[in-house]
């Protein structure tokens, strides 16, 4: 059974299915190849901005600049238009293993917790079965400043027991840090 519906705003179609008994609407074809080929029209003719740089083609701001193909291209303003310029060439970077990005996390997840050197953070990770190399990548990319790392373990060693001068400069090379960062841990602790 179809009915033709009318309202203000509206026309549709309104048909019954006699065996589930759910009502459809069919919206007119007409409005609907409208909108689809508007939104097809809207895609294919993306504004430049979207286009990918390359020498000499259009350009929205001047001083803008963009990455393509390991070329770094500019917005140049050249007479009353604005181009990309003839670019230069970028190193790429090196993107990361995914045993590289867990040794990062990780060593970024043990300094959170505790004092570290760097060496002993290096076997820490190399213990939970990290390779050498990625071990020490995790712990390179962290950046850490070993001396205040030295400072926290001097203070940590000395809420715990007490130590001489020499004898928490002597446990702090131990536990790998270099010498001249274990002086300078046990210095801010003001220990003489």
């Amino acid at each position: 059974m179809v009915k033709i519906k009318k309202s203000s705003t509206k026309s549709y179609a309104r048909v019954s299915v006699a065996k589930s008994g759910k009502i459809l609407y069919f919206y007119p074809m007409k409005k609907i190849l409208i909108a689809l080929v508007v939104t097809l029209l809207t895609l294919t003719n993306l504004p430049s901005s979207f286009a990918v740089a390359k020498a000499g083609a259009k350009c929205t701001k001047a001083g803008a600049t963009e990455v393509s193909k390991g070329i770094k291209y500019t917005c140049v303003k050249s007479g009353s238009k604005l181009a990309w310029n003839k670019g230069t060439k970028v190193s790429t970077s090196i993107k990361e293993s995914v045993n590289q990005l867990n040794a990062k996390r990780k060593a970024s997840s043990y300094l959170s917790i505790s004092a570290f050197s760097r060496e002993s953070l290096i076997k820490q990770l190399e213990f939970e079965g990290f390779n050498t190399a990625d071990a020490t990548y995790g712990v390179d990319a962290q950046k850490a400043d070993w001396n205040a790392q030295a400072a926290k373990a001097a203070k940590n060693y000395l809420s715990i027991t007490s130590f001489s001068r020499s004898g928490l400069i002597e446990q702090l090379i131990f536990e790998g840090y270099t010498e001249e960062q274990a002086t300078f841990g046990v210095n801010s602790t003001g220990l003489k």
